[in-house]
């Protein structure tokens, strides 16, 4: 009896040691097949060029295809909900982005995810401001123009917006911000204006350049062309510094609000629970991926910028975004539609 108990558990330690052994020879090995970029959104979007973008230098500089897989839905919740549940051996990389895995959460305190406990932030890939832009046909030549306008106009100015997108966010953020009073002052007047819903940022664009709205905030690299064009005039940007590709427009913060910011923005993250190895392997090639030169300038060129790169800068990045706007959604009483 002893000798077959012996014998048992010789046959289990065996077999303990020839998993480890594959597991840390698969992980040493890693990758030895297609990897895919799980995108939690439709095809020809800013979110899945940039993933594709990734995908074509990782493809290169790993030796093996990584694939993109557009999982569309709900503002990117449903791909990303997928992409938490999905097995942590590295071969699925998720796309997360300010929509969901920050503005989701303050739309529903019972999301089915956790953006910071149920993944593990390899690095942010870009980031990019939204611009102000207004129809050229109205007086607006700055944002104290229209900021002033506003507050002594409440409910005559309508904008356009994309549920629970960046613009919508950067709007929001705009009111309450400059709805506030500074400090010593009293009977400050609020920025009241009237918020137009729009299913895309298509239809949003057109009412915009045939004038039948007159402003709203959207992304600088689709805003470019019109802005270039003069078929309309941009007022702001949201980022902490100005754009390269709009060196004459301000800043929200240079324009009377300091440290204001509203960023689009988008990186790669995997499942929880994704061994430290290949973490550590992805994390590495991404970053010199997002250092080549070839790639910067291919970002530069639509206004986006290269941000702080790495799991550390990224982590505390996507906690302090679902912190801010957690709290802008709750101040303005959002819903989820």
């Amino acid at each position: 009896m002893k000798n077959k108990r012996l014998a048992l558990c010789l046959i289990a330690q065996a077999a303990i040691a020839l998993i480890a052994t594959s597991t840390v020879w698969a992980q040493s090995d890693y990758p030895n097949k297609a990897v895919k970029i799980l995108v939690p959104f439709p095809p020809g979007g800013t979110s899945d060029v940039m993933a594709r973008l990734m995908a074509d230098a990782l493809t290169k500089s790993m030796k093996q295809p990584f694939v993109v897989e557009n999982v569309a839905g709900a503002g990117g919740v449903i791909g990303t909900e997928r992409g938490a549940k999905s097995l942590p051996d590295g071969y699925t990389i998720v796309q997360t982005g300010v929509g969901q895995s920050a503005v989701a959460h303050g739309l529903d305190a019972n999301l089915k995810y956790d953006s910071n406990a149920d993944f593990i932030h390899l690095t942010q890939v870009n980031s990019g401001p939204n611009v102000l832009v207004v129809h050229p046909d109205t007086p607006f030549k700055t944002l104290k123009d229209l900021v002033d306008y506003g507050k002594a106009n409440p409910g005559k100015l309508n904008y356009g917006f994309t549920h629970a997108a960046s613009g919508h966010m950067a709007m929001e953020l705009l009111k309450q911000t400059v709805s506030q009073c500074p400090k010593g002052q009293t009977n400050c007047k609020p920025l009241f204006m009237v918020g137009i819903p729009y299913r895309g940022g298509g239809p949003m664009m057109t009412d915009l350049l045939g004038g039948q709205i007159p402003l709203m905030f959207i992304n600088q690299d689709t805003a470019l062309q019109h802005v270039k064009a003069g078929k309309l005039r941009a007022l702001a940007v949201t980022s902490a510094q100005r754009n390269p590709l709009y060196p004459d427009v301000p800043t929200i913060s240079e324009s009377g609000y300091p440290g204001f910011s509203a960023l689009s923005w988008s990186g790669l993250s995997v499942p929880k629970g994704t061994p430290k190895p290949i973490v550590d392997k992805l994390e590495a090639e991404m970053v010199k991926a997002l250092q080549s030169a070839e790639l910067r300038q291919r970002l530069e060129s639509t206004g986006f910028v290269v941000p702080a790169l790495g799991s550390t800068a990224y982590t505390a990045f996507v906690k302090t975004e679902k912190e801010r706007w957690t709290q802008v959604i709750k101040t303005a009483g959002i819903k989820p539609q």
